[in-house]
């Protein structure tokens, strides 16, 4: 039986904060972004760090994190990706 995919966690708010190296949209370091690219890592390591994501956010972020990857896992993009195709679609009207 094929094991399913893990989503990458990435919502596209792709932008570090300069303190704790962490990125805004995802609470991902650089390094742990680059696991992710690497074809060997397990499903169980990124389910695993997408819980240590969570734990790094709180508050708005958390909801926003949890709504727009929700969305992704649904629709194959992320919640910004389709929101800024439905506004060029929109202006191309």
């Amino acid at each position: 039986m094929e094991e399913l995919k893990v989503i990458t966690p990435c919502i596209s708010i792709c932008k570090t904060d300069p303190i704790t190296e962490y990125c805004y949209g995802c609470s991902r370091t650089n390094e742990e972004k680059q696991v992710w690219r690497d074809e060997n890592t397990s499903n169980q390591w990124k389910s695993d760090n997408i819980e240590t994501l969570k734990k790094r956010m709180q508050g708005w972020q958390l909801e926003t994190f949890n709504k727009s990857y929700e969305f992704k896992k649904e629709k194959g993009m992320s919640l910004v990706k389709f929101n800024i195709e439905k506004k060029k679609s929109e202006l191309a009207k």
